[in-house]
């Protein structure tokens, strides 16, 4: 029997999860937004309104679908509760195994038997997420785009064990939210980043070694390019604790040095400067937006 979805549950509410249920919630499917912070549930509720209402005031939805979107979203901080009757559930938490194993098995023993269970890993196997549970022809990957109402790629993770039905399943959810759905098989960093994270480690080795500064390096990627945004402030916007991760995921599963992350990135995650989440990555965000000069002693310069 064809799995008829309705009833979405988002687990984590940081800046994907939030994006993720605001998304499904416009489309009018049911969303149950779950986190182990009533403050971080807060703050996202507060981050989907003021995103509405911008899109209010641009003329892009009505003041009823803001109010409709908003009733859509349920929040609670029980995982078992929140998913008890999910049709699909999607993981948005760290890019961490271990969290990831652990909050799968939490969600196959507690979701219907039904449900398909999703992830919006940028990089972790989904084969291995499957062995967390006792469904791994449901579980398959959904990597959304960062901002997630903006964005229309998502990248569609088939695991070793994804069934065929799961993946048209969900190609047609994706589809149901006016988004344009690309299905990749499970191989490190899948399409995306394995793409677009060894160009932002070549462009911190380019810094690293003293060839052009921030500004100038990100200025050839856009003005030569055409890129939107140059790529060291795509890994600030993305986060550099994100590139390292993902970096690190792509050196492990390939054993190949040409992935291995820059030493510059390794020590500015370690300095805790982070990008825009932290106010100060390649560039200060402390209400100025400025090139940061990084300090010639953490450069490779002859």
């Amino acid at each position: 029997m064809k799995l008829i979805v309705k009833n979405i549950s988002v687990i984590g509410s940081g800046t994907m999860g939030n994006g993720i249920a605001h998304v499904f919630a416009m489309h009018n499917y049911k969303v149950t937004l779950v986190d182990i912070s009533t403050i971080a549930l807060d703050n996202a509720l507060n981050t989907i309104k003021g995103n509405l209402e911008r899109m209010v005031a641009k003329g892009k939805i009505t003041e009823e679908i803001k109010i409709q979107t908003l009733e859509n979203i349920t929040t609670t901080t029980e995982l078992s509760n929140g998913v008890k009757n999910a049709d699909l559930v999607i993981e948005a938490v760290s890019e961490n195994i271990e969290t990831k194993l652990r909050i799968f098995e939490s969600i196959d023993q507690f979701a219907p038997s039904n449900c398909i269970l999703a992830s919006n890993t940028s990089s972790i196997s989904i084969t291995k997420i499957g062995t967390a549970t006792k469904r791994a022809e449901k579980v398959i990957g959904m990597h959304f785009m960062n901002p997630v109402p903006l964005m229309q790629l998502v990248e569609i993770i088939n695991g070793y064990s994804t069934s065929k039905e799961t993946t048209k399943t969900i190609i047609e959810v994706s589809h149901s939210l006016n988004k344009s759905p690309v299905e990749v098989n499970d191989y490190p960093g899948f399409v995306a980043n394995r793409i677009l994270m060894p160009m932002i480690n070549e462009a911190i080795f380019t810094l690293f070694e003293g060839i052009a500064g921030v500004n100038d390096i990100d200025a050839v990627m856009k003005l030569g390019m055409a890129h939107p945004m140059g790529p060291l402030q795509l890994a600030d916007f993305i986060g550099l604790d994100v590139c390292l991760s993902i970096l690190k995921v792509l050196h492990e599963g390939f054993g190949n040095p040409k992935y291995a992350p820059c030493p510059l990135l390794i020590n500015m995650v370690n300095a805790g400067k982070l990008g825009k989440k932290s106010k100060e990555g390649f560039y200060d965000y402390n209400g100025n937006g400025k090139e940061l000069i990084i300090s010639k002693s953490f450069l490779k310069v002859e």
